[in-house]
């Protein structure tokens, strides 16, 4: 079964554009920004000008205490946002606000431990009104996930789960199996961050995913040229581009958010 179809009747919106995508010949370019960085405004705009010069699905990070995935970039920013005082009901309130504007998919990166904390009902019913397709969960691995599987399920909202390099066949397959709008590939080892060189893993972990019934993997981490983005879209069906989208608007705001949105999309065309 494909994390395309995990057995249910619900519509995707990122599988529509990885699908629609792929039929164009291309690939589908995700990014990702923290809500509440440098404030909820800025990364409201920011957001939004992703959208608007070429970013076909964002990716929306909620700030939390212990960000045991993320990079030196993105643990600054979202330390940054919780200093500043960001609350989990700002993260919908930025969704809403995003939504409002745009057509493309919006989708949370969050850990699970505010999931919980929140009420994992409670959080997919103001995740679906504020407009977002669906959730990332790093942290939260498929047999652990029946709350959220069933939350999900009801909603009709799509979630992600994250496959390595490490992962065990019956784990990718797990994760395929569970995962709806696409299964995060994770590109290397380690924590998020730009680095010179994808990770030839990378590739082998996608043949894995395709190999286990993955209709949609999208890799992430350490991307951050167009150059690295036509490379991940040769094998895989999306590129995710964090720390680098963190890194231009920490040092030149929304407007070097947007000419980084569209130099990475040019990597989609090329």
């Amino acid at each position: 079964m494909s994390a395309a179809n995990s057995g249910t009747t619900h519509s995707s919106p990122m599988e529509s554009v990885i699908a629609a995508r792929r039929e164009a010949g291309t690939g589908a370019l995700i990014g990702y920004l923290p809500a509440g960085f440098p404030d909820l405004e800025t990364s409201v705009e920011a957001a939004v000008a992703l959208a608007e010069n070429g970013v076909d699905i964002i990716e929306l990070g909620l700030p939390y205490s212990d960000p045991v995935m993320d990079g030196p970039v993105i643990q600054a920013a979202t330390q940054t946002a919780l200093a500043r005082g960001f609350r989990l009901r700002h993260g919908f309130e930025a969704m809403a606000a995003i939504t409002s504007r745009v057509s493309a998919p919006v989708v949370f990166m969050s850990y699970w431990n505010p999931v919980v904390q929140y009420g994992v009902d409670r959080f997919a019913d103001d995740l679906l009104a504020a407009g977002g397709a669906g959730m990332i969960t790093p942290d939260l691995i498929p047999d652990e996930a029946g709350v959220w599987m069933a939350a999900s399920d009801r909603a009709g909202i799509d979630r992600v789960f994250l496959a390595a390099p490490s992962s065990t066949d019956a784990r990718l397959e797990q994760a395929v199996r569970s995962s709806r709008g696409f299964v995060y590939a994770v590109s290397t080892m380690g924590i998020t961050g730009a680095r010179v060189d994808v990770d030839a893993a990378a590739k082998t972990l996608v043949g894995r995913l395709r190999d286990a019934g993955a209709s949609n993997a999208c890799v992430g981490v350490g991307i951050s040229t167009p150059g690295q983005v036509r490379e991940v879209l040769s094998y895989a069906d999306g590129a995710i581009v964090g720390s680098a989208l963190v890194k231009a608007l920490a040092d030149g705001g929304v407007t070097a958010v947007a000419r980084m949105g569209a130099a990475l999309a040019a990597g989609t065309r090329l």
